[in-house]
């Protein structure tokens, strides 16, 4: 597609359940706070509507479901009403960034067509890191971190720790087969040949489901000279309701991709590495 085609260079989409007014505000203004041409989409799984007239007054436009959908089923209902972009951001409400930030992300993937999916940095708000960067999973690295007792966990510590990439330096550009959902910038055609959100995950597992699947095609790539703040609520852990929905993420995940053979998963695991031939904005070069 021509780029002079494009009514903006990246559309949001943000789906909120029950989401804190001040914190979704915040995610929107973040987005809207650039000298980027955007437009944020705000899908609403709530049971009312209460949020809608703040994300209107913001510009946004507001999509209610009437229902909760799920996470990946939300998004895809924006990138399907989306105005036509280059690029899309995936975005949780409980994230926040600075204005050079998106110019940042869009700088890089400008200047590399390879890649198709870009993550930021992550902190949490106290600055100290999140680690979103990892390696696919199989059925142990997610038993293990979910249901084993201290001591064994401490057992485990060495694989636990290389599951989220710990033998990597995090200040480098890495191949990453699985980026965390909370911040996605996508290039849009990548989407439209690799698939939207797998809808059957109706909470968790949708993001490494779509960025396994878009890996396969483009680089998927964590980035850490932009750096965003996000509050990650780790709900499973505190909600049996939102373990459930975990627990069954998991199940259609293995049974999608396999549950011991998965060699794709091989093969993305092992090609997870620093990206030295990748172009960084000026800025960042040697």
């Amino acid at each position: 597609m021509d780029k002079l085609t494009y009514e903006y260079d990246v559309v949001g989409s943000i789906v909120a359940y029950k989401s804190d007014p001040t914190e979704l505000e915040q995610a929107i203004r973040s987005f809207i706070n650039t000298p980027l041409r955007v437009k944020m989409l705000v899908v609403d799984n709530s049971p009312s509507q209460a949020l809608g007239p703040m994300c209107r007054d913001l510009g946004s436009e507001y999509l209610f479901t009437s229902g909760n959908c799920g996470f990946g089923a939300g998004h895809n209902i924006a990138l399907r009403q989306a105005a036509v972009s280059e690029y899309h951001l995936v975005l949780n409400p409980d994230v926040r960034f600075e204005p050079n930030v998106l110019v940042e992300l869009i700088d890089f993937l400008a200047l590399n067509e390879s890649v198709g999916l870009v993550m930021p940095r992550v902190l949490y708000p106290d600055g100290s890191a999140q680690n979103l960067c990892k390696r696919l999973p199989d059925p142990f690295d997610m038993l293990s971190r979910r249901t084993f007792p201290r001591p064994l966990k401490r057992l485990c510590h060495t694989r636990m720790s290389l599951f989220e990439l710990s033998d990597f330096n995090t200040n480098m550009v890495l191949s990453v087969p699985y980026l965390s959902g909370c911040f996605m910038l996508l290039r849009k055609k990548c989407l439209l040949e690799c698939g939207l959100f797998d809808e059957r995950f109706f909470m968790y597992f949708e993001d490494v489901d779509l960025t396994r699947r878009i890996h396969e095609r483009y680089e998927t790539v964590y980035y850490p000279h932009a750096k965003i703040t996000h509050r990650h609520d780790r709900g499973s852990y505190k909600s049996l309701r939102l373990l459930f929905y975990g627990v069954q993420s998991a199940v259609r995940y293995f049974n999608k991709w396999g549950w011991v053979w998965d060699e794709q998963r091989d093969l993305a695991n092992s090609v997870i590495g620093p990206l030295v031939n990748l172009s960084l904005p000026d800025r960042f070069r040697l």
